[in-house]
């Protein structure tokens, strides 16, 4: 069964869809990009705010992942014309339609964080949590 047919209704049928739908998920779903869409929803940022917010990041892929981020039109990057230069980040319009689904997201995983941790224990063959 495709991800498009798995509950009737949610999705417009075709391979199309199917595509998108991929597509999106993996942009999105890496290790840091929510988190730091979440982070950014709380107003700009500059990079070093970001970088402290974002614990265990380098700065690499902390650069990379803003980058990608801009690239799709969820962030944006503005300079500011001092002496050191400025950089902030901040969600776009497109990027601010992402705080629900991510803010429900994260509830999820702490709302489940202990059963979770049962089921991940139980599965590994380890004592109850």
């Amino acid at each position: 069964m495709s991800i498009a047919a798995s509950r009737e209704g949610d999705f417009p049928p075709g391979q199309g869809s199917c595509q998108v739908i991929r597509q999106t998920f993996d942009r999105l779903g890496d290790k840091w990009t929510l988190l730091i869409v979440r982070i950014l929803g709380g107003g700009p940022q500059r990079f070093t705010a970001l970088k402290m917010a974002t614990e265990g990041i380098s700065q690499r892929m902390l650069t990379l992942t803003l980058r990608k981020l801009e690239r799709d039109g969820l962030v944006s990057r503005t300079i500011f014309a001092e002496v050191p230069p400025r950089v902030e980040y901040a969600l776009t319009p497109l990027g601010q339609t992402l705080l629900d689904p991510v803010s429900a997201l994260a509830q999820w995983a702490l709302d489940h964080e202990d059963e979770l941790a049962r089921h991940q224990c139980a599965f590994d063959g380890g004592l109850s949590a």
